[in-house]
């Protein structure tokens, strides 16, 4: 006798439960400022998923850490539920230093699945690119009008 799942047991692909914005500012660590709000996120998440289609994108702290010392140019999107805080919390000092616009979105596991990935990521830096620039400058204006933490 065969074992068969029933299809509304299993959710189709693409369909993942949804938790609200909300639930997920309840899990953020106390560092997480300035933090986009839901629509900055919205249009954070797609003009990552844009960035990742072209390859423009550095993911992970060590690789970001590193393209930030020599220089590169871009939009650090740092994922605010990331425990221990230990892990990143330097990046947000080497942005101020370098002028790079930087802000904190809800969930690490959001911004793994807008960058293509199948694993959570806590920090990615979008690099400009001719294919997204208009969205790109969208999200640059509005990261750096949001306020700093003192």
């Amino acid at each position: 006798m065969t074992k068969t799942k029933k299809v509304e047991d299993v959710p189709a692909a693409g369909e993942e439960e949804k938790v609200s914005y909300q639930e997920l500012i309840n899990n953020l660590n106390p560092i997480s400022q300035p933090l986009a709000g839901r629509k900055l996120s919205k249009k954070l998440y797609k003009c990552v998923k844009k960035a990742a289609k072209v390859k423009n994108i550095r993911r992970g702290v060590k690789e970001v850490q590193k393209f930030i010392n020599k220089g590169e140019k871009g939009i650090v999107v740092l994922a605010g539920d990331t425990l221990p805080i230990d892990v990143y919390c330097h990046l947000p000092v080497m942005c101020e230093d370098r002028n790079l616009p930087y802000a904190y979105i809800p969930s690490k596991g959001d911004l793994g699945s807008s960058a293509g990935s199948k694993r959570p990521t806590c920090v990615i830096l979008i690099k400009p690119h001719q294919d997204y620039q208009d969205a790109y400058d969208e999200c640059v204006d509005e990261v750096a009008s949001l306020p700093k933490p003192l």
